[in-house]
């Protein structure tokens, strides 16, 4: 019995990561606390950590304000979907317990979800690697990431 289309497709909730927040927020301490530690010239210091510092409560106010969406792949030729949009040329990199899947919308931009251990269980990583993995017999891309 030959399975369902409806079956063969791999969805994946996407949502932003509180550990990428408080991540981007303690990377910025440490930067500027490196800037006053430094010896930048003194009436540079102060603006410059207080650059440093607004730049990564920027970027952690921009992660955290990404909407939720739902990833779905058939696989083969298939387009990858993310909440509706469709994406070309997707690739997985996998780094420790980090998984990034980037792709190009219609327009060539990149657009990324990232994974953390608290947006994405171990076994939700098994499936999303599996369904990378099954790309060479198929052609599509999205097997292909740096080992």
């Amino acid at each position: 019995m030959a399975s369902s289309p409806a079956s063969s497709i791999f969805r994946l909730d996407w949502r932003p990561s509180r550990v990428l927040g408080i991540a981007l927020v303690m990377l910025g301490l440490l930067a500027a606390a490196s800037v006053l530690a430094s010896r930048f010239p003194p009436p540079l210091k102060f603006p410059a950590a207080t650059l440093a510092l607004a730049q990564a409560l920027r970027l952690a106010q921009r992660e955290a304000g990404r909407a939720p969406c739902v990833l779905a792949w058939a696989g083969g030729d298939a387009p990858l979907e993310a909440g509706g949009q469709v994406l070309h040329a997707p690739r997985l990199h996998l780094r420790g317990p980090l998984a990034v899947l980037t792709a190009r919308d219609v327009h060539g931009r990149l657009q990324r979800f990232c994974w953390w251990p608290d947006t994405l269980s171990p076994g939700l990583r098994r499936q999303l690697v599996l369904a990378a993995a099954a790309g060479p017999l198929t052609g599509h891309p999205l097997a292909r990431w740096p080992a």
